[in-house]
């Protein structure tokens, strides 16, 4: 980074001090964003638990540095709250997976199918679903429903991964997470041998045979708890690599290793210090959900949280 880029840094990061004052806001930072973006926040962390805090906390306005679906999440439990998502272009392939349509018609052909809806999904997805699920507990909201046949939508890896800890009959969903879904096990296997004291940490949006390498599958929160607790001093990590500045910084004396540069989302790293200024500046960009929709995508969100 040249002087002039931590000069523009410096005075962005003021002006977003100030507006977020004058906005009463808070800022949300998703374990995936941008170091800069990560150190600003007032929050980091998973989707789910990120709009759940900005749900408890007593603010007018809250800015949401992640992607589509997630600044939805903070809006179906925060509706009187004012949701800003800096870079309107900031989507999630994966949840482009799923669209309400194709979820009603594969819901014709399994009447009987109970759907869990992974809260990687569009705010209409969820309405269209029975409960929704996190990758942290997505085994523990499946084994917890009485019905035996399960939809799960909109990630296939994780539906996988559920089905191999569960009794259930899983449908499983054709989408995925490109990231993710480009960490291959030949992956695993050159870090492994370049790091032979290092524990494999995997994200359940994994391949099953990339998992099936790895020590421990995990959400990100999993993946920063575990290390933290853990006496091993490396690791090799196996999820979006902005992972690695939160992991660093809560563990200085442990060491970090990336299996794969595939390991990126390039729209996590779309929102910089200038957007989210730019955002609280002019309040844009709002994530405005039709009531019916956002009361119905709630009550999957709720089902889920009460389990």
């Amino acid at each position: 980074m040249n002087s002039r880029d931590i000069k523009d840094d410096k005075y962005y990061i003021e002006k977003i001090k100030e507006l977020k004052e004058k906005r009463r806001a808070i800022i949300l930072a998703h374990n995936y964003q941008r170091p800069e973006i990560q150190d600003l926040a007032d929050l980091v962390g998973d989707s789910l638990d990120l709009s759940k805090k900005a749900q408890a906390s007593d603010v007018e306005t809250i800015v949401f540095c992640g992607v589509q679906f997630m600044a939805e999440s903070a809006a179906i439990l925060s509706p009187e709250k004012t949701v800003l998502l800096p870079v309107k272009e900031a989507g999630c392939q994966l949840a482009d997976m799923a669209t309400v349509q194709e979820l009603r018609k594969k819901k014709e052909e399994n009447p009987e199918a109970t759907v869990v809806c992974y809260v990687n999904s569009s705010a209409q997805v969820k309405a269209e679903s029975d409960i929704g699920c996190t990758s942290a507990n997505g085994v523990e909201i499946v084994n917890s429903l009485k019905e035996d046949k399960i939809l799960f939508v909109p990630d296939e890896h994780l539906g996988r991964y559920v089905a191999s800890k569960t009794k259930k009959d899983v449908i499983l969903w054709k989408g995925f997470c490109p990231a993710h879904y480009n960490l291959l096990p030949k992956d695993i296997l050159r870090t492994e041998e370049e790091h032979p004291e290092a524990k494999v940490l995997v994200h359940p949006e994994c391949r099953l045979a990339v998992i099936q390498l790895a020590d421990e599958a995990f959400s990100t929160s999993g993946m920063l708890n575990y290390v933290k607790e853990s006496e091993a001093k490396e690791f090799i990590i196996g999820t979006e690599m902005g992972l690695i500045h939160r992991l660093k910084k809560e563990n200085p004396e442990k060491n970090f290793y990336v299996p794969s540069e595939n390991l990126i989302c390039p729209s996590m790293k779309l929102i910089t210090l200038k957007e989210v200024a730019q955002s609280l500046e002019k309040m844009r960009y709002k994530i405005e959900i039709p009531e019916e929709v956002r009361k119905k995508a709630k009550k999957s969100l709720d089902r889920m949280l009460e389990v």
